[in-house]
């Protein structure tokens, strides 16, 4: 369509003779103002999102400002317990397993971060055109996202990881695969259930391109869904990354991930050092939770089935 064609408000103001447009009528900068001033007003995601906040000021300031460094050993101080100069107490090689959980967190939060944008992006693209275009492709495409989810994710993920060889970055890979295909289920859901809205057939009838309706019309009306999923996401990537280091096909010792501090430390839990793994559980446990929460709040005001598509 090229220049001074109607905006989508206008098309279905057009669609609507005899006055302007009813409750369909949603440009991308009402439904964006919208959802933003939902989120902004809404007190509840202050807490998952301050927890988030201060878990993250936690990872990039804490390895800089504290004396000690996650690797540094003091053989002679070994499993001290929590003292003035290791709040957290040392390890069985006498390291800071407070410098050792800021740097797992650094580490956790920035693997996770990664694995969610790569799933997101290769997950979101795939559910968009398979919604979208429909045809063959669609089919295809969805069996094989069904046979990818016939298999456990944490299962599949090891597998992945067992393939690739065992380590951090092969973990990535293997937790982003698993991902992928709740992405392209869903979003491809919520793209043929925005396809039928009356809005977009208005669109089709006044001569609207394919790509056009794509790009202005769908995609924004996906966001919400998809910030949702990835809020889902990032807690699952966190937590299957801990649990792949954990059985020892994710990062490395002497490397300060939580999961792989939490295996290191369990046979001294039996002897009475229970910081050792303690102290990365509960930074493990409070960031899966955190992002719990926040996806679920998201989901209260943002999901367009529900109360968003209300405002």
């Amino acid at each position: 369509m090229g220049p001074g064609t109607l905006s989508i408000g206008e098309d279905v103001a057009a669609a609507r003779p005899g006055g302007p447009p009813g409750p369909d009528r949603t440009s991308l900068s009402v439904r964006g103002g919208q959802a933003l001033r939902a989120v902004l007003a809404d007190r509840k995601l202050a807490v998952p999102l301050g927890v988030l906040a201060l878990m993250v000021l936690f990872a990039i300031f804490m390895p800089i400002f504290w004396s000690h460094g996650p690797d540094k050993q003091d053989l002679i101080n070994s499993l001290g317990s929590p003292s003035a100069s290791h709040p957290l107490g040392t390890d069985q090689l006498g390291r800071d397993v407070l410098a050792r959980v800021a740097t797992g967190a650094r580490i956790s939060l920035v693997v996770a971060t990664l694995v969610t944008l790569a799933g997101a992006i290769v997950g979101g693209l795939i559910g968009l055109f398979a919604g979208t275009l429909g045809g063959a492709s669609d089919g295809v495409v969805m069996r094989v996202m069904d046979a990818i989810l016939a298999f456990p994710p944490l299962i599949l993920a090891m597998a992945v990881t067992v393939g690739l060889g065992i380590g951090l970055d092969t973990a990535a890979i293997g937790v982003s695969l698993v991902s992928v295909p709740w992405y392209a289920r869903l979003l491809r859901s919520e793209a043929l259930r925005i396809r039928s809205l009356p809005f977009i057939e208005a669109a089709h009838a006044m001569g609207a391109t394919r790509g056009r309706i794509i790009a202005r019309h769908v995609v924004p009306h996906m966001l919400p869904v998809l910030f949702i999923q990835m809020a889902a996401a990032f807690g699952y990537a966190v937590l299957a990354l801990a649990g792949l280091s954990f059985v020892g096909l994710g990062a490395q010792v002497p490397t300060p991930e939580w999961g792989a501090m939490i295996t290191e430390g369990l046979s001294y839990s039996l002897t009475g050092q229970w910081w050792i793994s303690i102290c990365p559980g509960v930074a493990l446990l409070i960031t899966v939770t955190a992002a719990s929460m926040l996806s679920d709040r998201m989901r209260d005001l943002l999901d367009p089935r529900g109360q968003y598509a209300r405002l």
